[in-house]
């Protein structure tokens, strides 16, 4: 086993690997991810101990990955409940015996037009998005169907310095409407508005646990909410397209290679991701394949 070497601030640990007790974590990246081994996440559900080091294991890295993970949904359930309560999904709905478990299945029947996607962070459009999530694979395409997660502590930390200076304070609105509620009809887009309007969320939270700072607008988010002012608008350019311009900027930092990690999945694999510091994105360039799974998520808190 190695053991983590000083380094110069801001420099990427040069770790290979870890271990927390009974677990051995593999880092993947100099920035984000890790293989777990030694633990079966049924067990995790039962054991206190086991999973307060894969809590930990979670909070170091953002985003964990295990294999063969032959679990029940009770297991599964049961596992992503230690870390709070579950929340339902507004579009894609429970598995009716499992409550907070969301089916994620793209099979024959999907079109393949259904199988777009955005880098993301869950639920930013409710007003406490999801602390995290467990999502376990059911079936697995022969190849493709990769999802990629990116450590938004990383993106922000290493944005230029004028940039930090001038989103300090902002707020973006982030909207369901706009996302999921764009390929329904106007009435059913309308009703969904109604039950989940628009979220406010700072452009740099705080994680409450770790204290990093993260920046927190992915493609929920629509625009600044508080950015006209004498400050940031000389012009009516620099408020239109300039407030745009600097929001797409930000956004587009998740799509730095250097901030991610991309994992393959198999039947039984399972990745565990804290929400609040990290986006994804599900490659969706297996279709006509199959790919099912199935996702617990973690009511989260307001951010701040």
């Amino acid at each position: 086993m190695e053991k983590t070497l000083s380094h110069p601030e801001g420099a990427p640990a040069l770790v290979r690997s870890s271990s927390l007790g009974s677990l051995k974590a593999e880092q993947l990246t100099c920035t984000i991810g890790a293989e777990v081994s030694g633990v079966n996440l049924g067990d995790a559900s039962r054991d206190a101990g086991l999973f307060a080091e894969l809590r930990s294991l979670l909070l170091q890295h953002k985003v964990l990955f295990l294999r063969d993970q032959d679990i029940t949904r009770a297991e599964h359930v049961a596992f992503a409940r230690r870390f709070g309560p579950l929340e339902d999904h507004p579009v894609a709905g429970s598995d009716p015996e499992h409550p907070g478990l969301v089916r994620i299945y793209k099979d024959l029947d999907s079109p393949p037009e259904h199988y777009e996607n955005a880098l993301h962070t869950d639920g930013t459009w409710r007003e406490a998005p999801a602390m995290g999530a467990v999502l376990r694979c059911i079936e697995s395409p022969p190849v493709g169907g990769d999802t990629i997660w990116v450590n938004m502590a990383e993106a922000y930390r290493r944005l230029p310095e004028h940039i930090k200076t001038q989103i300090q304070g902002l707020a973006a609105r982030h909207s369901i409407e706009a996302s999921f509620g764009a390929v329904m009809p106007a009435e059913r887009r309308r009703e969904l508005r109604e039950r989940f309007p628009d979220a406010e969320h700072p452009v740099v939270r705080t994680h409450p646990e770790t204290g990093e700072q993260i920046l927190f607008v992915n493609a929920f988010a629509t625009h600044f909410v508080n950015f006209h002012t004498p400050e940031n608008v000389r012009f009516g350019q620099d408020y239109a397209p300039g407030a745009g311009h600097l929001l797409g900027y930000l956004i587009s930092q998740a799509a730095v290679p250097e901030y991610q990690v991309r994992f393959r999945w198999q039947p039984n694999s399972v990745a565990i991701w804290d929400n609040r510091s990290t986006q994804h994105y599900a490659v969706q360039d297996y279709w006509p394949a199959v790919r099912r799974m199935e996702r617990a998520g973690i009511v989260g808190d307001r951010p701040f």
